[in-house]
């Protein structure tokens, strides 16, 4: 076995994007920086996902001042990872080359060592822009493969198809499936190669299983990232560990559980017993969880769960012997190949971290939760709860159409906006495809790539028109704005490239963003309303505005009418598609359309 563990810390992007809508301020991670640059994880991922578009939307700070803040306070002691979506890096449609070959150079001047790349239909020429371009800026590629399952169809469904002739699909996505998407994108130069499994589906025995089968077969390093939501989390983790993981990805134990990733302190713990060095500094770690727990209390108004995890300091803290057995003999029955019971005692371990309960209905449905939440809201919107479960047997149905896409942020909420529709539909003696989102048109024409699975041709043809695939053509792609601002002395929006960035990926959030910084520098330079231009350098070294930011507490959408859901949930402007299955952008686009 493999002596040596290396941790990746998730806590700065998705464990707070995952526990606390992505709303910790510079201010607040610059209070963890110099515990995490001595702790010296292997990597800590500090940006990408919702972070960019949460600084701007609701802190009014720059994304690119919080990736060059975290590479000043940690130095080289770790190496910093964000999150791109492929081709369409953070935005729903895919972006020419230049776009992306833009972000990538400038996010690896401004601290970015790996980029963990992936697409949400695994199309891998989705990846071969990003892959390029972070390699030659000097960035290592880190390649993930989207973990998903195969749809799950009841025997009347199949009778059904039988007699139609109709075929469904079976064990899509086995283990070789995960094996040929590794060494295809290891081929593409791929320095590592991640399992992002972002609902938190997979088992202890798929986690063995394809980890052993990875490391046989693919010659890079191979991680697991996983989340806790379904009550896997910390057994796959241990179980990829046993079987050879290089690097496996965690979060501080006050930002763990849940939605989020497992804990570090949990994980730790297993890989002292099993002799793995993980090269990490307990001490520092207690800081950093000390510093987490009063940002926490900072950041309750968008805490689900409000169960903070007892306070464990591994550098002078000895288990208690129950504890301590329950981790040994889970130990023993992964080593031994006895997973069920594995994961037994592995909930058990989370129960005693005081983690939220299982979610029975993500474990059962295999669909992600930010999926089901938003399927839940459109049913009530439409005063139609009682068919839930006629929706989430729609929703193998639906992803079947669409050619089988693995659920994950777009598609997951694509084929379940879809899913609700279809049903919504057929109360009403429709068609089940008589109301279908644009997204998912443009799903099923060929838009987002190729499919797991091949759309039918008469169906695409009664969808979008065509039965034949037509990819989005990225020459047709209009680059954004970028005026002078009278109000601000004739300045540009956007005074440099990576500002011209901003302006690209996330157009309405980053156009309020740049206006409200230009004129507030400005009027710092000119107090007396004086008329003239600005010049770059005034604007660029002057301070940033400082009003208070708006923001949004998910706790008044309990009282809160909004617009019927499904007349705008699956064709949100790109700028509200939040990443990796958080389904924030909905909210706050509800919120801010409610009565």
């Amino acid at each position: 076995m493999n002596r040596s563990l290396k941790i990746r810390d998730l806590t700065l992007r998705d464990g707070q994007q995952s526990q606390f809508a992505t709303r910790m301020s510079q201010a607040q991670v610059d209070k963890v920086l110099p515990y995490y640059k001595k702790a010296h994880f292997y990597a800590m991922e500090v940006w990408g996902g919702a972070v960019p578009d949460s600084v701007m939307r609701y802190l009014n700070e720059s994304p690119w001042d919080r990736l060059e803040s975290v590479k000043k306070g940690v130095g080289d002691s770790s190496k910093l990872t964000a999150l791109s979506r492929g081709r369409n890096l953070f935005g729903y449609n895919p972006y020419p080359d230049s776009v992306i070959e833009g972000f990538c150079k400038n996010a690896v001047t401004s601290g970015i060592d790996i980029m963990r790349i992936f697409d949400a239909l695994n199309d891998i020429e989705n990846m071969k822009s990003s892959i390029r371009f972070v390699k030659e800026a000097g960035g290592l590629a880190d390649c993930a493969v989207c973990y998903t399952v195969d749809p799950k169809f009841s025997g009347r469904e199949r009778v059904k198809a039988f007699l139609s002739g109709k075929k469904l699909p079976s064990d899509i996505f086995n283990i070789r499936y995960f094996v040929e998407k590794a060494k295809a994108l290891e081929a593409l130069g791929a320095d590592m190669i991640t399992i992002k499994d972002m609902a938190g589906l997979i088992d202890p025995h798929r986690s063995a299983s394809l980890i052993k089968a990875l490391k046989s077969e693919v010659g890079v390093p191979i991680d697991l990232h996983t989340h806790c939501t379904p009550g896997y989390g910390v057994a796959s983790i241990l179980a990829a560990m046993v079987n050879g993981a290089d690097i496996v990805d965690t979060a501080i134990l006050s930002f763990s559980g849940g939605p989020a990733a497992p804990g570090y302190e949990i994980i730790r713990v297993f890989a002292d017993k099993l002799g793995l060095d993980t090269g990490v500094d307990n001490s520092a770690v207690a800081k950093i969880d000390k510093a987490l727990r009063e940002i926490r209390g900072e950041l309750a108004a968008y805490d689900q769960y409000k169960r903070m995890p007892p306070v464990v300091d591994l550098s002078k803290d000895s288990l208690n012997p129950e504890l301590n057995r329950l981790y040994d003999d889970a130990l023993e029955y992964t080593v031994g190949g006895k997973l069920d019971k594995a994961l037994e005692l592995c909930r058990k371990i989370e129960a005693a971290y005081n983690y939220p309960e299982p979610d029975s209905i993500v474990q059962k449905a295999q669909i992600p939760g930010g999926m089901y939440t938003n399927m839940m809201t459109q049913l009530k919107e439409a005063k139609l709860e009682q068919h839930l479960e006629e929706v989430l047997k729609a929703v193998p149905l639906v992803r079947l159409d669409a050619g089988v896409p693995p659920l994950v942020t777009p598609t997951s909420q694509i084929v379940g906006v879809q899913a609700v529709n279809y049903v919504v539909s057929r109360t009403k003696h429709e068609d089940g495809y008589a109301n279908v989102s644009k997204n998912f048109a443009e799903l099923v024409k060929g838009s987002y790539g190729k499919t797991p699975w091949p759309v039918d041709p008469d169906f695409r043809l009664k969808i979008c028109g065509s039965r034949e695939e037509i990819p989005y053509d990225t020459s047709n792609y209009k680059k954004q704005p970028n005026p002078e601002l009278s109000e601000a002395g004739g300045s540009l929006l956007a005074l440099d490239e990576k500002e011209a960035l901003l302006l690209e990926l996330f157009p309405s959030v980053a156009e309020k963003f740049l206006k409200g910084r230009r004129i507030a520098q400005w009027k710092r330079e000119h107090p007396e309303g004086a008329v003239g231009t600005a010049s770059s350098s005034s604007v660029l070294t002057s301070a940033p505005v400082e009003e208070k930011p708006k923001t949004f507490n998910p706790m008044l959408l309990q009282n809160c009418e909004i617009p019927a859901f499904s007349s705008f949930a699956a064709d949100l402007p790109e700028d509200y598609q939040v990443d990796d299955g958080h389904d924030e952008g909905y909210w706050v686009y509800a919120v801010e359309n409610a009565q």
